[in-house]
């Protein structure tokens, strides 16, 4: 019985690579060059990713909040898949089966809302996994990497109004009243949808993050005419 575990075994740590392996740098940085290919992978994935999270076809009509917000995730997890692909290389594929568990826990037992948040949270998982290998120069770079990319991608938010309680035949000048004024005040229109037969519409847009929903819609209030007023609902991420 222990021969056949011991075969077991090493046919096992030959095909995934040896556990023996699994042991990090620690603090001492032995291989600069390592470090600057990890950032350039880094830098590559998410450029990648942004070229086709940003493809003009996909962008040039968004129908929901999650469709808009969807570019994000795609640059978030392919940052995540560079990090588990930097360290598989390292280690071997047994880290591969470590990253597969810690995906199963995150799938069945962690609800976090939004597709982006999530991002964020296997992001930050892939991180911990780093420190944990002692890598932690990976781990460090992993997360100034991160927190820029979220500053970056998280400059601007995705908002969708929806108004209703408009008057008959105003539905379309009302909408481009909407989507004038928000033009102007320095949002980019991602999609509209009209509602003939409740009387009213959506719009979802993108602009600076300081912008609270209160505040844009006092201003619309402000510049656009009374006629064209509705009820506002909001829907941000």
């Amino acid at each position: 019985m222990d021969t056949i575990t011991l075969l077991i075994t090493t046919d096992f740590a030959d095909l995934f690579g040896s556990t023996s392996k699994i042991a990090g740098e620690g603090w001492v940085v032995k291989d600069y060059w390592f470090l600057a290919d990890f950032i350039s992978r880094l830098l590559l994935a998410s450029i990648l990713a942004a070229i086709i999270a940003y493809h003009p076809k996909s962008r040039r009509q968004v129908e929901n909040l999650e469709a808009a917000e969807a570019p994000k995730c795609f640059i978030l997890y392919a940052v995540v898949a560079a990090i588990i692909g930097t360290v598989v290389l390292k280690f071997g594929g047994i880290v591969g089966f470590v990253v597969f568990g810690i995906g199963g826990l995150l799938r069945f037992r962690t609800n976090v809302g939004s597709a982006t948040a999530t991002g964020r949270v296997i992001l930050a998982t892939v991180i911990g996994l780093c420190a944990g290998l002692d890598l932690p120069h990976v781990a460090i770079l992993s997360t100034l990497f991160a927190f820029i990319l979220v500053w970056i991608v998280d400059s601007h938010t995705t908002y969708s109004m929806n108004v209703q309680g408009l008057s008959k035949g105003v539905l379309s000048e009302a909408a481009t009243a909407y989507r004038r004024e928000l033009e102007r005040n320095g949002f980019r229109i991602l999609g509209e949808r009209k509602n003939l037969q409740k009387h009213s519409f959506r719009l979802i847009f993108s602009g600076p993050s300081q912008k609270n929903c209160d505040e844009i819609e006092e201003a619309l209030h402000q510049q656009i005419k009374e006629k064209y007023f509705g009820t506002i609902d909001w829907d941000s991420q």
